[in-house]
């Protein structure tokens, strides 16, 4: 105000106000006086305040009555120039706020009368109006008066005034509220106490009101009651008003001063009891109305409604609802719940509209939708306002599309227009043909035939509406076609737009707040540390409250929302209006996935997926989802279900792409469309901006885009980009131009998307993953059981993603390799070769990506990169193992070196590969094992080397390729070197190793568990090397067995010095012995089968041509390496605990070995046998085939020289023990043992050879080709270990074991040859040689006996067994040795026919005689030697010799061998002329009596033998046999009968007998006649008959009974020549001239001999020695010899002559009679 209360301000008002008096009572001077002096007056007064008083203008307005009065009369005259001049005067003095109240009211009156009188109307409002708002005096029924009198002149005919009127009354109005809102402004530090309003509609209730309040209220109510059509309270004299202005007024009030309403009780109340009421009252027409009832049956006709009030009415709802919502709550319910009504398809089209676009307000409003949600849609029991908003605007939106048939009758008037369907339908056509023409006219939406353009109606998130401002208008406008329908589009935008912006910026907020908060408390101080608690939670309560809020209202829009958009999509045909829903979409869908809406998000995600497809195209992910989802909150609106509109096929868009869907079955072909690709845009957009909150959704979003990549032909390429690049089955990919220029960028964009998978949170990275991971399953499925192309989208998009995310790696590795894995299972070449590609990029990329920290300090990642590396090796498809193994390979290549603990994985990657994966494989697979071998044993852990081991032990026993076998074993070699050269580095690591695991375990409380445990680390590597290299000396591979078990022996002989001494004890149970058993039983149980010869050029040799026999070789070599091992370290190994258990275990295997049924390995058990008894003089090493390269021999190490005196250059050992002996010195070898050890191992040696000898010679029980029998050279090996290994055990060598001894030497001699071995070993049958075995078994018993000899007394027991050992043998020559059941061709058989080399027999008995006959003369030596020992004597050794010689004796002729019995018999008589002395000198003790009658028996047997002499016997040789008995008989008499008396009577009177016999029945019958006189054997008889006569005469008889005996002889004797005299006298006379038969003669001339030569004999004798009997007999011949005389024999005459003289003795006178000796 400082204006116009400055000094010259003042001034000027004075002077003004003294020019408007006198200008005054100028005017007035003639026609009024009165006037004219009171202006005069004033003047005075004027000047009299201004001299008196300093405030001027205090003092004017304390005065302004009179002041003011010359003014009011001038108006008074009524005279327009007067009113017009006074009229500005008064106004001045208000604008210098110089009029007092009563002033005020007296102008006001005035005014009135002016108006009556419709008098300058526009100047009296222009006065009302300056009055009112320069200050504020006008009060209570003088400011009601001044409105009504607007009010009034608002109702003039003069249109100028009505509006300036109108326009005054506006502004009034808002004076008055504004002056209470200044007088709140003052008051407002002053706190009243509130007075309670009372809840009646008294308007005395304003009392509490203060002054400008109080006005306001009244003008408030009474707008009121004029809207309603009563009578105004205080604006008393109001003649009309309408309701259209009313409504107007109370809508500007509420719209501009909420605040007046919100703050004041009495105001709200007024909204609540009159705005409320009335507005619901005015609708009421509108909500009545139905379009196309008006023949209603009601009975009153319904009143229309009528646009001006009603879109009033809308706009005072929309201020309601805006400004008082929270005042009105159930109110704006009703408000809310009645617009939503007037989108009904039956209200008018413009109501439609209008409603339309109120909505549109309210949608522009996020707050107050919140609100809504807030009040009504979140409280029980309440209408879902907001979702019936959205849900109505949706049914609006389709109402539209689903226009009346043309020609309906029902259809309302339009825009005048009465055909509604034509007014559609026209522009329709020809939208149609413009877009059929390729050229969009409008933008526009197309339904099923339903054409409707876009109009752009707003700018987007303001509401400006068209209609609603329509104030000028009474009657209904006409809607444009199509604009309701922008206007609902703008609606569903702005409301999305809106809400997601509104609740996204909250979201905002909340995320940073949490932010701050977290970042705050993670330092927090200690007295902060509550109020940050605090803040926290309110801040989790407020969050909770929101977030209730927020998911609200997204429930309750999403399902309209989703109805409408899907709906507008699939109808839009502009492209910027397709973008605009799609963005609506997606933020729907972000907005989801933010608050965690799975099913809504998911909901919005599908409608966009469905529309990047071609219509009805068969997604399974899209149709479950949607229809699970949905159908349940789909609802109906007039019988049409808003949910389920699918989308129409004829949709009218540019077809940019054709191609093949991806589906199982081949189908045709779908097509893509502009808008497709938009929406296949907007997918990716939304995929990419919002991945954070896709989660599952992934799965939706990543299968459609699969599809459409399918369907524009993008193929993957290296890195998991995709390129266009086609299948060559199927009908070709068609694209347009557009889309071809688009495919890079899609391309491009697709691979950003999955690069910008490295921003987003773990969470969703692994729903990312899992996606892709569903997805290649579904791929998978669908590839499985054809080989068509498959979908590699996901694969590629995975590897892709895994490339990106390397630096978090960690958190997908797992799933991401778990799938990728799978994939390379699949049977699609196509698609597992793909999930290889992927799967080895990965891995590479992983190893070469530079990780923080870097690997090598972070293996535990190291380990995780490489697992599915081995995963792999589960697979068998043979493609992924080459990718697995080219993947090692470069991995070898270029980070070989900093594998670390990487490198068991690797090692056993190569291990994985299997037999029957192919050669390739194992080649490639073994490329990198000898990569590793060759290259990086130095750099990888040491506890690596045993893995190393293992995997080229494994690549041995492949049998695909023996090259590779062997080569294998040649590194396995290779790396034993390796760990010879740098043993000591590895054993310190190896040690320290095993510290950290002991300690460990023993923290864990576990067992420390690594093979070959107790023995250290360095050494068990050296035993996994050995046992590897075992298990190949067990490969089924001949040759391979050979190399593994060649370099097994050879790394043990150089390297085995390395070891610790008690590892050594591991190596034998462990290793070697392991071996043998395992060898032992693949031999026993090889195939006996033959092997046609190898691969058709390879010949077998036949002594390797069955698996048996090469078997056998494996067991030869492993045996003798094992005992070479025993022989050669037996310095370490007997100091260990358990030699003697070891050394049992040995000689099993030998002796298992000896007794298999196999030549080749029974023999070479033996020779290992020797060996190990250190028979053989063990190889030197230098003579030994090196088989792998280059042997390190270290430094050899005397051992002491062992040398003869001769000899100066010392033994020296190579056995390369290293400085380990050195300790030892060199004067003597070491000496481990004692002599009781040494002595049981000797005895367990021979336990063994005795099993080996009895098992191997025992006769089989049965039988067949098959059988086995051992082989000269075995048996011969066999007897030849006895005498060395008898040097060891003599001391304690006892009967019992001599006896076992005998077994097996009698058991070996009688095993036959087999017919195709016989020419190699028998001697022709002329040749007296001994086979090798013979010689042998002699030299086991010389051997034997020596040592007896020269043996302790108690020795000497054994020699018994000796000689019945021996005479075993002797009985060979006449009766060879059965073997067990076996038929064999006695070589006896060959003596008169040459043997047939391959008789039918299988088996040869050997020719034994030259052995039996060497056996007896042994005997006859040692029995020579032994005779007179203790146990000769005591075990009748001499009556078994008899007994024994008694065989062949007895034969003679019957002999195998005629020199046999010759032998015997003088074998025989040397055995005696030694031992009878023996026996006579024991005759008294008895031991010798039973060999008596054995003697008798055999002299017996032999000198009447049975058998025939041969035919081809000569003369000759018959004489000198008959000397050999003549011998016989010399001994008898000259041994055995002069000691008669030492001797059995019985014996004595056997040997009468006999000679009595041998002097008369010695004829042989079978001889010739010209031989008869010589073989009658007449010595051999003539010796008998004297032995015979000297024994009976010459002895004194000592007893009668010894007379006896030899009286009874010879009677006998004459008694048997008379009988045969007397018979043979008879024969001749009955014969008469018949010739008598040979025999006959024969004896006759027998006879007469013998009794010439008894004569002889008795003549001879002393006289005393012959009975007188005997005399008698002899003369009582004399006449039966006479009587033979006539016989016709000329033989037997000579005979007789020769008989007949001698009796010429007898021939003297006879003397007295005397008896000498008894009768």
């Amino acid at each position: 105000m400082s204006g116009t209360n400055s000094p010259e301000a003042v001034k000027k008002l004075l002077e003004n106000m003294q020019s408007d008096l006198r200008a005054l009572s100028l005017e007035c001077k003639k026609k009024f006086p009165p006037v004219k002096e009171a202006a005069e007056s004033g003047i005075i007064k004027v000047k009299t305040i201004a001299a008196r008083n300093t405030e001027i203008l205090a003092a004017l307005k304390e005065n302004s009555s009179e002041v003011v009065q010359p003014f009011l009369m001038g108006c008074g005259t009524k005279e327009p120039k007067i009113t017009q001049l006074c009229l500005a005067a008064i106004q001045r003095l208000m604008s210098h706020e110089v009029v007092s109240e009563t002033a005020a009211g007296n102008i006001i009156n005035m005014l009135w009368q002016l108006m009556e009188n419709s008098l300058e109307e526009l100047k009296l409002l222009q006065t009302v109006l300056v009055l009112l708002t320069t200050n504020t005096v006008v009060h209570d029924e003088a400011l009601s008066k001044a409105i009504v009198l607007c009010f009034r002149l608002h109702f003039t005919k003069d249109n100028i005034t009505n509006n300036t009127a109108a326009a005054t009354v506006r502004q009034v109005v808002t004076v008055v509220f504004e002056r209470m809102v200044a007088e709140d402004e003052r008051h407002r530090d002053i706190i009243e106490q509130p007075v309670l309003v009372q809840a009646n509609s008294n308007r005395r209730s304003v009392s509490t009101l203060k002054p400008c309040a109080k006005d306001a209220y009244m003008l408030f109510q009474d707008l009121c009651q004029l809207v309603n059509a009563d009578a105004p309270y205080w604006l008393v004299g109001m003649t009309e008003m309408t309701r259209t202005f009313g409504l107007e007024l109370l809508e500007s009030v509420l719209n501009d001063f909420p605040q007046v309403f919100l703050q004041h009780q009495e105001f709200s109340f007024l909204l609540k009891e009159r705005v409320c009421p009335l507005v619901i009252k005015l609708f009421s027409p509108n909500i009545k109305f139905r379009q196309g009832s008006s023949t209603s049956s009601s009975p009153a006709p319904v009143e229309k409604p009528y646009f001006p009030i009603c879109m009033r009415l809308l706009r005072v709802v929309s201020v309601l609802i805006k400004q008082f919502y929270s005042l009105l709550v159930t109110e704006c319910e009703i408000f809310l719940s009645l617009l939503v009504k007037f989108l009904d398809a039956d209200k008018p089209q413009w109501l439609r509209a209008v409603a339309v676009e109120s909505i549109h307000r309210l949608c522009v409003q996020p707050q107050l939708l919140r609100s809504f949600c807030q009040s009504y849609d979140m409280k029980q029991h309440s209408t879902k306002v907001f979702r019936d908003i959205v849900n109505a605007l949706g049914s609006f939106i389709q109402s539209l599309f689903l226009v009346p048939p043309t020609g309906n009758p029902a259809t309302t008037n339009q825009a005048g227009n009465n055909n509604s369907g034509g007014t559609v339908s026209a522009p329709a056509n020809s939208g149609m043909l413009g877009i059929g023409g390729g050229v969009t006219l409008l933008p526009a939406f197309e339904y099923r035939g339903t054409w409707i353009p876009i109009l752009t109606i707003t700018v987007q998130g303001s509401a400006k509406a068209t209609y609603l401002e329509m104030l000028d208008k009474v009657e209904p406008p006409t809607i444009p076609e199509g604009y309701a329908m922008s206007v609902a589009f703008h609606c569903l935008l702005d409301l999305v737009r809106g809400i997601t912006s509104m609740i996204e910026g909250e979201l905002g907020e909340v995320e940073a707040e949490c932010q701050t908060i977290t970042e705050t408390a993670s330092s927090p101080t200690q007295s902060s540390e509550e109020q940050e608690l605090q803040s926290t939670s309110d801040q989790m309560d407020k969050e909770i409250v929101n977030r209730a809020v927020w998911e609200e209202m997204v429930n309750a829009c999403w399902c309209g929302l989703l109805a409408a958009l899907s709906l507008l999509l699939d109808a839009s045909t502009d492209e910027a209006a397709t973008e605009n829903i799609l963005k609506a979409e997606l933020t729907m869908a972000a907005l989801c996935g933010r608050l965690g809406l799975i099913t809504s998000r998911d909901a919005f995600i599908t409608a966009i997926c469905k529309g990047s497809l071609p219509p009805h195209y068969a997604l399974t992910v899209l149709n479950t989802t949607s229809a699970a989802t949905l159908s349940n909150k789909s609802y109906s609106i007039q019988g049409q279900n808003v949910m389920m509109i699918s989308p129409s096929s004829e949709s009218h868009q540019q077809v940019v792409a054709v191609g093949q869907p991806l589906a199982v079955q081949p189908q045709g072909t779908v097509m893509l469309t502009s808008k497709n690709i938009q929406c296949m845009r907007t997918l990716l957009n939304l995929a990419h901006c919002h991945g954070a909150v896709l989660g599952t959704s992934w799965q939706l979003v990543l299968a459609t885009l699969q599809h459409l990549v399918w369907i524009l032909g993008l193929k993957p390429s290296s890195g998991g980009a995709l390129k266009p690049g086609r299948a060559v089955e199927g009908p070709s990919t068609v694209l347009t131009t557009a889309v071809m220029t688009d495919l890079p960028v899609i391309s491009n964009i697709l691979s950003r998307l999955f690069e910008s998978s490295q921003y987003l949170d773990d969470v969703s990275l692994h729903h990312l993953i899992n996606a892709l991971c569903s997805l290649s399953l579904e791929a998978m499925d669908m590839a499985y059981g054809n080989n068509k192309e498959p979908s590699l989208f996901a694969v590629a998009k995975l590897l892709e993603t895994g490339l990106v995310n390397m630096h978090r790696i960690e958190i997908l590795w797992r799933p991401l390799t778990g799938h990728l894995l799978e994939v390379c299972q699949h049977p699609n070449s196509r698609m597992r070769e793909w999930g290889a590609e992927a799967l080895t990029s990965l891995i590479k990329a992983g190893l070469t990506f530079n990780h923080d920290p870097p690997l090598s300090q972070n293996q535990r990642l190291q380990l995780l990169l490489l697992n599915p590396l081995k995963e792999m090796s589960s697979i068998n498809h043979p493609d992924i193992r080459l990718k697995q193994l080219e993947c090692v390979l470069q991995i070898l290549q270029s980070q070989g070196d900093s594998l670390g603990p990487g490198w068991p994985l690797v090692l056993g990657v190569m291990g994985a590969i299997r037999n029957d994966q192919g050669e390739s494989l194992i080649r490639t697979a073994f490329q990198c094992l000898q990569l590793v071998v060759t290259d990086f044993l130095p750099t990888m852990p040491c506890t690596c080397l045993q893995i190393v081991v293992d995997v080229a032990g494994s690549f041995g026993l492949h049998n695909q390729e023996l090259n590779i076998s062997l080569t294998s074993i040649g590194l396995l070699w290779n790396i034993s070197d390796y760990f010879f050269q740098r043993g000591e580095t590895i054993e310190k690591e190896l040690n320290k190793e095993e510290a950290v695991q002991q300690k460990q375990a023993e923290e864990k409380g576990v067992a420390l568990n690594r093979p070959f445990h107790p023995a250290p680390p360095f050494d068990c590597l050296w035993l996994c090397l050995y046992a590897k290299l075992g298990e190949l000396c067990v490969d089924p591979r001949p040759a391979v067995r050979k190399s593994a078990g060649q370099t097994l022996f050879s790394t043990i002989g150089a390297h085995g010095t390395l070891l610790q001494h008690s590892t050594w004890h591991t190596v034998i149970w462990k290793v070697l012995f392991h071996l043998l058993d395992r060898v032992r039983e693949s031999s026993t149980t090889a195939d006996k089968e033959k092997i046609e010869s190898g691969g058709g050029n390879i010949l077998i040799h036949h002594s390797r041509d069955t698996a048996e026999k090469q078997w056998a070789e494996t067991w030869v070599l492993t045996l003798a390496g094992v005992a070479r091992i025993f022989n050669t370290r037996r310095y370490l190994l007997q100091p260990l605990g358990d030699f003697s258990r070891a050394w049992d275990v040995l000689l099993d295997h030998i002796q298992s070995a000896a007794l298999s049924k196999n030549n080749e390995v029974s023999l070479a058990a033996l020779k290992s046998f020797q060996e190990i008894l250190q028979i053989v003089s063990p190889v030197r090493d230098s003579d030994k085939p090196e088989t792998p390269p280059a042997v390190n021999v270290p430094v050899p190490v005397l051992l002491g020289p062992i040398s003869g005196p001769g000899l100066s250059r010392p033994f020296v050992r190579t056995d390369s023990i290293g400085e380990r002996l050195g300790r030892y010195g060199s004067s003597e070898p070491p000496t481990v043992t004692d002599e009781l050890e040494d002595l049981n191992l000797w005895w367990a040696a021979w336990n063994t050879w005795y099993r080996i000898g009895s098992e191997s010679t025992k006769p089989p029980v049965t039988f067949d080709k098959l059988t086995f029998i051992p082989s000269q050279p075995f048996l011969t090996a066999l007897i030849q270990i006895f005498p060395a290994l008898y040097q060891h055990i003599k001391t304690g060598f006892n009967m019992d074991d001599l006896q076992k001894l005998g077994v097996i030497l009698h058991s070996a001699v009688s095993v036959p040859i087999s017919s195709d071995a016989s020419p190699f070993i028998l001697p022709s049958y002329t040749e007296a040689v001994l086979t090798s075995l013979q010689e042998a078994v002699l030299t086991a018993l010389d051997v034997l006996q020596k040592a007896i000899c020269v043996g302790p007394e108690n020795m000497q027991i054994m020699y018994p067994a000796i000689f019945d050992q021996l005479l075993a043998f002797v009985e060979f020559s006449c009766k060879p040795p059965q073997y067990g059941q076996l038929e064999t061709k006695h070589i006896a058989n060959a003596k008169y026919n040459q043997i047939q080399l391959f008789a039918p027999a299988e088996w040869v008995a050997l020719n034994y005689v030259p052995f039996a006959e060497r056996s007896l003369e042994v005997v006859v030596d040692l029995y020579q030697k032994t005779a007179c020992h203790k146990a000769v004597v005591n075990e009748k050794v001499l009556q078994n010799i008899i007994k024994t010689l008694r065989v062949p004796l007895s034969l003679k002729y019957s002999c195998p061998s005629e020199s046999t019995w010759k032998l015997a018999v003088s074998s025989l008589l040397k055995v005696l002329s030694i031992g009878l002395p023996v026996a006579r000198q024991h005759a008294s003790s008895g031991k010798f009596d039973s060999m008596w009658p054995e003697l008798a028996n055999t002299f017996e047997d032999f000198l009447f033998t049975k058998s025939i002499p041969p035919d081809n016997l000569s003369i000759q040789e018959f004489q000198r046999n008959e000397s050999i008995d003549v011998e016989v008989v010399q001994l008898i008499s000259t041994e055995i009968l002069p000691y008669a008396n030492f001797i059995p009577k019985e014996f004595v009177g056997q040997i009468m007998t006999m000679l009595n016999k041998g002097s008369i029945h010695s004829q042989s019958s079978s001889f010739t006649e010209a031989e008869i006189d010589i073989r009658l054997r007449e010595e051999f008889s003539k010796m008998c008959f004297e032995t015979l006569l000297q024994f009976s005469f010459s002895n004194k008889v000592t007893t009668p009974q010894e007379g006896y005996i030899s009286r009874m002889a010879l009677s006998v004797l004459l008694k048997r020549s008379q009988d045969v005299l007397h018979r043979y006298i008879e024969d001749e006379r009955l014969s008469g001239k018949c010739p008598l038969p040979r025999q006959q003669v024969t004896e006759i001339i027998f006879v007469l001999k013998a009794v010439s030569t008894l004569i002889d004999s008795l003549k001879k004798t002393q006289p005393e020695n012959v009975d007188g009997n005997t005399w008698a007999q002899v003369i009582a011949l004399y006449p039966t010899l006479v009587e033979c005389i006539t016989c016709s024999s000329s033989e037997v005459c000579s005979a007789l002559k020769e008989a007949l003289v001698p009796f010429k003795d007898f021939m003297h006178p006879p003397a007295s009679k005397v008896q000498n000796g008894e009768s």
